[in-house]
């Protein structure tokens, strides 16, 4: 049997599809998307299906949380993704764009403080589809952690959220006990009892566990938040994410941010730059004082329809 030559265009065809050739085969991964690491259990018979009928039987999972089928012939790739349609499940994950949205399980777990999955599932809609079709100058990643456990490292994205419950202190109730239960329920030792009354330090991560273990009723209440960190990225280059000053209140002022955000990469960025070194040259003051503002949405129409980043920076 001959073999199937493949042309570069055709190769980088595929591969906008989520097809990634196999290294050392003719044969090519097929990334097939979840909504932040979720599918029925009809989705998974499905993929395992998949990997029979048109891969050769591998299932591998992403840190994307995507999930790979090898091992796929480049002349199976149109019946393998009508079959996954039939089923409700897309393929794709690659270029200069939004990427799939990650989320740890800060929904049902005991240290979640935010609706992780309920988030990441409107991130997903409002920019990994709606925003599907437009370039920026290289991937753009978000990430949604339920807590500072940090799990899926929201901090190392170009833009995470993090579930933030800062503690409400009453001083009044305070008795300054000598072993204070607050003092001893602090994982990150944040606090401590000074002069007869406890001070928590600028070292609190609001993980909420300090909250009502005060055997007087001193911390009984905590404010549900949202921490958001801008510019973070791993790989050879690893950049913590900054923290934006604010700690927000809803949904709503996130989901704008993120807008927001990526309005800036694509007007901003420089073709093949990480939202990180976008940052470092505008500098972090003026892309908060941006995102804070409105400017960017009120103009959004103009920054989308603007010809820029043809050839995007991201190589896989």
């Amino acid at each position: 049997m001959a073999t199937l030559t493949i042309s570069p265009e055709e190769e980088k065809r595929v591969k906008g599809l989520g097809f990634l050739s196999n290294k050392g085969t003719d044969n090519f991964n097929c990334r097939i998307i979840t909504v932040n690491g979720k599918m029925t259990s009809e989705q998974l018979t499905a993929a395992a299906e998949a990997a029979k009928k048109f891969g050769d039987g591998n299932i591998v999972f992403t840190t994307r949380l995507t999930v790979e089928l090898q091992g796929v012939p480049f002349d199976k790739i149109d019946e393998l993704r009508e079959f996954l349609s039939q089923h409700g499940m897309t393929t794709g994950g690659t270029g200069s764009r939004v990427r799939p949205v990650v989320a740890c399980k800060g929904t049902t777990c005991q240290y979640g403080l935010l609706d992780s999955y309920g988030l990441s599932e409107k991130i997903h809609e409002r920019f990994y589809v709606g925003y599907h079709d437009v370039l920026l100058p290289h991937k753009f990643k978000i990430a949604v952690g339920g807590c500072p456990n940090n799990c899926v490292k929201p901090n190392l994205n170009d833009l995470g959220i993090i579930g933030q419950r800062i503690p409400v202190f009453d001083e009044d109730e305070c008795n300054g006990c000598k072993k204070c239960s607050v003092v001893a329920a602090c994982p990150i030792k944040a606090c401590k009892v000074e002069d007869g009354v406890l001070e928590i330090s600028d070292k609190c991560n609001h993980c909420g566990r300090c909250i009502g273990k005060c055997r007087f009723d001193a911390i009984t209440d905590g404010k549900y938040g949202y921490k958001i960190c801008l510019g973070g990225r791993w790989g050879k280059e690893v950049k913590i994410g900054q923290a934006m000053s604010r700690i927000f209140t809803s949904e709503e002022e996130v989901l704008d941010i993120i807008e927001k955000a990526i309005l800036l990469f694509r007007e901003q960025g420089k073709t093949g730059e990480r939202f990180a070194s976008t940052i470092d040259r505008l500098g972090f003051d003026r892309v908060e004082e941006l995102l804070l503002s409105n400017e960017l949405l009120e103009r959004k129409q103009e920054i989308l329809d603007a010809s820029l980043h043809l050839k995007g920076g991201a190589t896989c």
